[in-house]
């Protein structure tokens, strides 16, 4: 095969990558080919699986400051270029209307992920993208001013004159991402960050906090902190917290995971704390407690915190949650205070690629033009998505990534194709 375009990964990137070619060689008529590639026998897997099978397309309100990567400078020039409003339109032109809950989060009105691949597919056939999969890329070289691209495990290879690498990290390896496009980009001439570790993981607890992994199925809100082995805290989050058999998963502790992993990569007594009354102190708690004359503590937990949650605080803290608050010494008192604002908890490590929503680390964001998201070291190749050392929030961020950089590399690539002589 011969293609003027290929794209490698049909994921949120790719699939917005192939539109978004599609609509300028559509637009000025040119006839260039463009060719979708995936290695799975099923596409679009983390779009089916997101959000609880609901797809999280994007979040109400996004910015710089909800990612982490090698370039917030450049993550900002890439989401203004495509914002949430552009995304918003670009999926009710597809017949996805989008509705926001109270969280910030928009999702499909029918509440079905399928809506929102089905529309991508659909488009992308509209557009004349021919989608090829299974077709796993082995190996790319150079061939003059183009590539050809090899399929794995098979004597069949395609040259293309332009390149996108949509081709994802290592998150949910069952959907094709396991980290193979890494090896395709350094092939290219591109370099990885030094650490590639899982972002938005649930995270597992060690010996020290076994009364967590007892309270599997409790759920509250909570602040989740990482602190530096100094105490100096690194990052916050405030959100649902879910106790499980193995240790924390939820939004808040799963955004706080790749900050927690990323600090020890750099001084091992980096540390995970829990407050379980937002918006309180320990001033303010131990003044309540010292308040509570012939009330119990469990009394006045029981209004903020789930009573199997409380019970195991106040046991944690050593203390009997029946006794009447006036009869707390000021050491079980300031004990009991400081637990419920900043519980240190004992993090042995995290689930792994395979339950991450997301990749820390990939190809750092210096070698891409953010105007074009073209390669600054490789001719007539561009990259999106995941690939790239970019990792968001919980709640649509990183689809909001995926879409405005697809975009962005689309338009771009198909730019340069048709107007090329």
């Amino acid at each position: 095969m011969h293609k003027d375009i290929a794209i490698v990964g049909a994921g949120a990137a790719g699939l917005m990558t192939a539109i978004a070619a599609g609509r300028v060689v559509e637009s000025r008529g040119s006839g260039a080919r463009i060719v979708l590639l995936d290695g799975a026998k099923k596409v679009g897997v983390k779009i089916l699986v997101a959000g609880g099978g609901r797809c999280n397309v994007t979040h109400h309100e996004i910015d710089e400051k909800q990612y982490a990567g090698t370039s917030r400078n450049t993550i900002r020039k890439v989401l203004r270029r495509f914002g949430v409003a552009d995304t918003v339109a670009f999926f009710e032109e597809l017949g996805v209307t989008l509705k926001r809950e109270p969280t910030g989060k928009l999702f499909p009105t029918t509440d079905k992920a399928q809506t929102v691949l089905g529309a991508l597919l659909s488009e992308a056939e509209r557009l004349g993208i021919e989608l090829v999969h299974p077709w796993r890329v082995g190996s790319v070289e150079r061939d003059g001013e183009g590539f050809v691209l090899r399929r794995q495990d098979a004597e069949e290879s395609l040259r293309a004159d332009r390149l996108v690498l949509c081709v994802g990290g290592k998150a949910l390896p069952r959907s094709g991402s396991d980290g193979g496009g890494y090896t395709l980009a350094r092939t290219l001439g591109h370099s990885i960050t030094d650490h590639i570790f899982p972002a938005l993981v649930p995270m597992t607890t060690g010996p020290e906090s076994t009364w967590i992994t007892e309270l599997s199925g409790v759920s509250c809100r909570a602040g989740v902190e990482v602190r530096a082995g100094t105490g100096k805290r690194l990052a916050r989050f405030e959100n649902d917290l879910l106790c499980t058999h193995f240790g924390l998963s939820g939004p808040a502790p799963m955004d706080a995971s790749r900050y927690l992993t990323a600090a020890r990569l750099e001084e091992p007594g980096a540390s995970l704390h829990v407050s379980w009354l937002i918006g309180e102190d320990f001033e303010g708690v131990d003044a309540a407690l010292q308040g509570l004359g012939q009330r119990t503590p469990l009394s006045y937990l029981r209004e903020n915190l789930p009573e199997r949650l409380a019970r195991a605080l106040c046991e944690h803290a050593g203390i009997d949650p029946a006794t009447a608050g006036s009869q707390l010494g000021r050491d079980a008192r300031r004990r009991l205070a400081h637990a419920l604002v900043g519980t240190p908890v004992d993090i042995a490590g995290d689930r792994g690629f395979t339950y991450a929503e997301v990749t820390a680390g990939g190809i750092p964001l210096g070698e891409i033009d953010p105007a074009t998201m073209a390669s600054r070291v490789c001719e007539n190749l561009w990259l999106a998505g995941e690939v790239l050392d970019v990792d968001g929030r919980i709640g649509g961020f990183n689809f909001q990534w995926a879409w405005a950089s697809g975009w962005i590399a689309g338009q771009s690539v198909a730019r340069h194709v048709t107007s090329a002589p």
